[in-house]
């Protein structure tokens, strides 16, 4: 929110007072807290009639502090709050005349005692500062508000605060964290997380679940401001110095991504949303990818699987499905799993208002009332999931389901959650708001774990805060069935991944209006090459026969090649799980050192090792930057040098995948699901390695996340040697860099000499 006009005035309506010196304090072990008057205290009397802002820091871990600003702290304690893992830490604080200095590992900050300000520095570098009026008690005439307002550095970029649509780098942007069904082309966002990283090696988590309002460089160009209204404000610097570690100490705090079940990372079919299913229908699609050799993991059913206007009511349409028992078993009996979609509303229509009314399940006007609207569905109703019994009631319902042979769920809304409302547990509307994802997927994705196993539970989510990095994997929402929105879900899906999480996928194709047999084949290429894939649509069915025979093709290829990889893939996974890096990711998290990486954001790493560039035009132009060192497209096996920008044709049948040098990429043998055995008969394909002295490592992991292989290769003296640990039979594959064509070896550990 911004509160100034221009930099000179104060924009009409506010008065905006700031802590000047810092007057008095209190140094423990573990927390000091500093005493900060709104005026400097000349006299005795100046003390009189005059607010301060009291000041905490403690660290909740190593290289983290939580900074706390209070002015009146009088209020109740409201709830709902963001679980965070904290550590007790013992601070390392020193106090002279002029300042007081604290550390946390290697992050310190000096308090300013004469001008008021707190300076941020990371293994003694400068990181950011708090200047002299950058904290401020702003109050209006209906509203009150506490700010912090950092140092933006000459080339600092600020990214993630969510899956935003808008430009990847944050600078000059307000951004106001409220998840709201948007789609996919505007500055609103279902998924808001208030935490964002700098390239300049610190990252600023804001720990309130309600609207958190930030100024990037957009009310003063040189500050990257953020308020709440209240009385209090408090935010966590996290210093890394990469952006690795950066979101490593993210998601220890705010927890770690789960492991998504294997099979998952296979491709998904959605019947889409508005178009006409019965049972015949869904037997058409999967019977048709299995006659075209497209492998099928997941079927996807979308919202009419149950009765028009009562959505939900958890049972199947029997007009179109009259047997979803028998049925369901079929098709599971084909290999698949089942996926089918949910959304916390339940319809005045649906057979379960009347039961959820009676008993005080849904949330309530400040009256007592039930709340409802019309928008959406007709008189709906919101469950409470602040009421015990209310989750209990939502588990049954799914319990059912899965009992008849459904897998996982499409936790689709959960943004549009009103504030002129009361919950069971007395919880704060205004913290609700946001917060109400969390454990709208936290109930759903419990009992999958209880169901079916902590290796086996995975949502198809849309909305998001704060910790849903537990519960993946999300996905894109409502995009169009255009490059222009290609692209823009794609810059949404970076930002989210550098919102402390690590799976996401998007609707291939596009989800509004028709795709284009065009369309459809570059989005098909860039969905099969993200962490996760599904074709979904609106209006449309997004099998790819119905588009043209080289659709088929395509999609065949791509999906065999992601099964292929995912040896690979599920290593990467394992990684998002144990660290908080996410699958795909950004080139500035990867090579954050390299200018030109700093607002790619038509391109990324799939995991440590391949980079992926999409192509977004009629032309098959592929356009993308190559960090240095030797790059090879690993469908080609062309060499590039890197340091460079390159601009190529691509037919629909190649893309820009590309292997860093010195990289091992382990393929499986397997092409017709995403969960087979990584380690049976895997090839092992080794990029570069033709400089003496260098090496790499990898693992191959079982499908249940338990590390049964290694993979280890060297240069020695101008040998290359590959060892290996768990593997029976395997096949080599060395991808010279500095000649055409590839040399494979057989056997078992070898020694390969340079040619």
């Amino acid at each position: 929110m911004k509160f100034t006009d221009g930099i000179w005035l104060v924009k009409e309506g506010f008065e905006i007072q700031n802590p000047k010196e810092v007057f008095d304090y209190s140094l423990k072990a573990d927390t000091v807290t500093v005493f900060a008057p709104f005026k400097k205290i000349k006299t005795r009397g100046d003390t009189l009639n005059l607010g301060l802002m009291t000041t905490e820091i403690s660290s909740p871990r190593e290289d983290v502090f939580t900074v706390r600003l209070k002015h009146h702290d009088g209020g109740e304690r409201k709830s709902p709050a963001f679980g965070i893992n904290e550590q007790q830490v013992f601070l390392n604080t020193m106090d002279d005349e002029k300042a007081i200095t604290i550390q946390s590992g290697d992050l310190k900050v000096t308090i300013d005692k004469e001008n008021y300000a707190l300076s941020f520095y990371g293994n003694g570098q400068f990181l950011t500062k708090s200047d002299v009026n950058g904290q401020g008690y702003i109050t209006s005439a209906d509203q009150n508000y506490i700010r912090e307002r950092l140092d933006l550095g000459v080339g600092e970029n600020i990214y993630g605060l969510g899956e935003r649509f808008t430009n990847f780098v944050k600078n000059g942007q307000t951004v106001d964290i409220w998840n709201k069904d948007g789609g996919t082309s505007s500055d609103q966002s279902y998924k808001n997380i208030p935490f964002f990283v700098s390239n300049k090696g610190y990252g600023v988590f804001v720990n309130h679940p309600e609207h958190v309002s930030f100024e990037v460089g957009s009310e003063h160009v040189s500050k990257n401001q953020f308020s709440v209204a209240g009385e209090a404000l408090e935010y966590m610097i996290i210093y890394g110095p990469t952006m690795e570690e950066i979101l490593r100490k993210y998601t220890d705090l705010t927890g770690k991504p789960a492991l998504p079940p294997a099979w998952s990372f296979g491709l998904w079919l959605s019947t889409s949303f508005c178009t006409d299913y019965d049972e015949a229908t869904v037997n058409s699609f999967i019977d048709g990818m299995k006659e075209r050799d497209i492998p099928l993991d997941v079927f996807h059913f979308d919202c009419f699987w149950m009765k028009d206007f009562e959505w939900c009511n958890f049972e199947w349409d029997r007009r179109v499905f009259p047997e979803p028992e028998k049925m369901l078993a079929n098709l599971k009996a084909k290999g698949l799993k089942i996926c089918v979609w949910i959304n916390p509303y339940i319809a005045q229509k649906s057979a379960l208002f009347a039961e959820g009314k009676e008993h005080g399940y849904f949330i309530k006007n400040r009256d007592g009332s039930v709340w409802q609207w019309d928008l959406w569905q007709g008189g709906q109703a919101i469950v409470d999931f602040t009421n015990p019994a209310a989750c209990a009631w939502y588990r049954d319902k799914l319990s059912a389901l899965m009992d008849m042979g459904v897998d996982a769920f499409k936790t689709d809304f959960g943004e549009r959650i009103p504030t002129d409302v009361q919950y069971f547990d007395g919880s704060d509307p205004e913290k609700m708001h946001n917060y109400y994802a969390y454990i709208y997927n936290e109930v759903v994705f419990d009992l999958l774990k209880e169901k079916r196993g902590e290796q086996e539970a995975v949502l198809f989510a849309r909305s998001a805060t704060v910790g849903s990095q537990k519960f993946p994997v999300h996905w894109g929402g409502d995009c169009l069935s255009t490059y222009s929105s290609m692209a823009e879900s794609l810059r949404g899906g970076l930002s989210f991944m550098l919102s402390g999480f690590g799976f996401w996928s998007h609707d291939i194709g596009g989800f509004e209006e028709g795709a284009t047999p065009d369309i459809y084949k570059r989005w098909t290429q860039f969905g099969l090459l993200s962490s996760h894939s599904r074709y979904h649509g609106n209006v449309e069915y997004r099998v790819p026969w119905i588009f043209d025979e080289e659709a088929v093709d395509v999609t065949r290829k791509f999906t065999k090649l992601k099964m292929r990889l995912m040896p690979y893939l599920f290593k990467q996974a394992v990684t998002a799980h144990t660290d908080g890096m996410p699958m795909m990711r950004p080139m500035v998290l990867s090579y954050m050192e390299d200018p030109a990486a700093a607002t790619l954001d038509r391109q990324y790493m799939l995991g440590e090792n391949l980079l992926v560039a999409p192509i977004f035009n009629e032309e098959g132009r592929g356009e993308f930057y190559l960090p240095k060192g030797k790059w090879t497209n690993i469908l080609t096996d062309e060499v590039y040098d890197g340091g460079t920008w390159v601009s190529e044709h691509h037919d629909y049948m190649s893309f820009p995948l590309l292997a860093k040098e010195n990289s091992i990429i382990v393929c499986g043998s397997r092409d017709n699901h995403a969960e087979y055995d990584y380690a049976e008969n895997p090839t092992i394909h080794v990029y570069g390695f033709e400089t003496a002295s260098t090496h790499a490592e990898t693992v191959i992991y079982q499908a249940n996340g338990t590390q049964k292989a290694t993979i280890r290769v060297e240069n020695n003296n101008s040998e290359i040697t590959v060892h290996t640990e768990g593997l029976a039979n395997y096949e080599v594959i060395w991808h010279k860099q500095h000649e055409s064509g590839t040399k494979t070896y057989e056997t078992s550990e070898k020694t390969i000499k340079l040619a």
